[in-house]
């Protein structure tokens, strides 16, 4: 990897190379919230070099994404002019609410903005689509690329002399063969909650369901009935025990400590898998495609961490300006060096992120990003009701995975929670 300082001095001619005065809000102070998350760990140390070609100070407000995600809502709804910038994931209920500042004047001001310098035929195609609202509109700046990914412990595997699954039979009988009293066969999100959601969505999508289609909860349909079935299975039959109260940070942590022999997460967790600090199982992790059945292609949930500009700020050019520069292609160089799956091809192209993030995970997570159905995503994601939906649904998968409840009974039940709050 090239060495810090060395990425530093290019991005430095980088930026003034941009026909952008980078000190028009110098001496103003913005807020930028988030969650501790790969794309925090990642920009927290450039900030200084921000501040010193921009003279805009930054203060950092990062803290777990559980407690994040719920507490920026009541922040926003009372009309709270900070943080200037956040990540954020309830987009259609923050365009509803007035919260999020619209952008395409933004990217209109050429004493702002430079496009050519700025270069958005770089993004992912997916990171060029996502933000963009019905009315072609933009609130957001993509900042990080995920898909979900099947992790694989290879010693697990050839101890019973096994191939990577493929299909959703095949992981199930993967699963159930290697696991051991040490040793689950897979580990998955199943709290009762949104925010777990992701893996389980992904199930959905590639059985040929959605989640939201024309303005309604679509998870009582039978292929999603059939998903959440073959989630529930998985993970009752091979699954660790107290899975019905894992998130993410329990899949990472049994992965990463050989406590399961395969997860199925986002993307983001390869620089974590395959860092010998952090992880028991560096030299030994594989990295896939998401499960398919049969005959049909594999549509994992993939999504774009975004960020966002408070309608309410009283600093929105400093924060344009600080969102233009994380997002660039200099600086997307330098966290994708650090191993951030940022939004830019030249990033994801480059070596320096390739060997922090390992060849092998970032060609699955292509893969997958590539074969993630945009519109699918969004219509879930960037609806009004949202987390609201997506709570309901992750109530009904914990149902099922517990044996409470069918997967018929628990999503035709879920789906008319979420039908009902749509209503509401």
């Amino acid at each position: 990897m090239l060495p810090r300082t060395s990425l530093a001095q290019d991005a430095g001619a980088a930026y003034a190379s941009a026909a952008i005065d980078w000190k028009q809000s110098a001496r103003q102070t913005i807020t930028v919230a988030g969650a501790v998350h790969p794309w925090s760990n990642a920009i927290s140390p450039l900030l200084p070099d921000f501040t010193k070609l921009t003279g805009i100070n930054v203060i950092t407000d990062f803290q777990l994404e559980t407690t994040y995600l719920s507490a920026l809502p009541i922040r926003l709804a009372r009309g709270s002019s900070t943080p200037d910038v956040f990540m954020f994931l309830a987009y259609g209920q923050g365009i509803s609410g007035g919260w999020l500042e619209p952008l395409n004047a933004h990217y209109a001001d050429k004493s702002l903005t430079d496009l050519g310098w700025y270069d958005e035929s770089d993004l992912l195609n997916t990171a060029r689509a996502f933000p963009v609202w019905s009315d072609g509109e933009r609130y957001a700046f993509p900042i990080t690329s995920e898909a979900m990914t099947l992790f694989v412990n290879r010693n697990a595997r050839a101890a019973k002399n096994l191939p990577i699954p493929q299909t959703f039979d095949e992981l199930l009988a993967t699963a159930k063969a290697v696991k051991t009293d040490e040793m689950s066969g897979i580990a998955m999100r199943a709290q009762a909650g949104g925010n777990s959601s992701g893996p389980a969505m992904g199930f959905v999508f590639s059985y040929g369901g959605d989640m939201v289609k024309d303005n309604k909860a679509a998870f009582a349909s039978p292929e999603a009935i059939a998903a959440v079935d073959m989630y529930a299975q998985l993970l009752s039959q091979a699954g660790p025990v107290g899975v019905i109260s894992y998130e993410w940070y329990q899949v990472l942590d049994d992965f990463l400590q050989g406590r399961t022999a395969m997860a199925i997460d986002s993307s983001n967790f390869a620089t974590d898998v395959s860092n010998p600090a952090k992880s028991r199982v560096a030299k030994q992790a594989e990295f896939a495609v998401f499960p398919h059945l049969p005959g049909r292609q594999p549509v994992p949930y993939m999504s774009h961490w975004q960020s966002c500009i408070n309608s309410k700020s009283q600093n929105k050019q400093a924060a344009f300006l600080f969102l233009q520069w994380a997002t660039s292609k200099p600086t997307s160089l330098q966290t994708a060096a650090a191993g951030l799956a940022t939004t830019r091809v030249s990033a994801w192209s480059s070596d320096a992120f390739k060997r922090a993030f390992g060849a092998q995970a970032a060609e699955a997570a292509v893969t997958n990003l590539q074969d993630g159905d945009v519109d699918r995503a969004k219509a879930i994601l960037f609806h009004p009701q949202s987390r609201l939906i997506q709570d309901a649904f992750m109530i009904g998968v914990n149902e099922v995975v517990s044996g409470a409840k069918s997967a018929k009974d628990a999503m035709t039940a879920a789906a008319e929670t979420a039908n009902a709050a749509i209503k509401g």
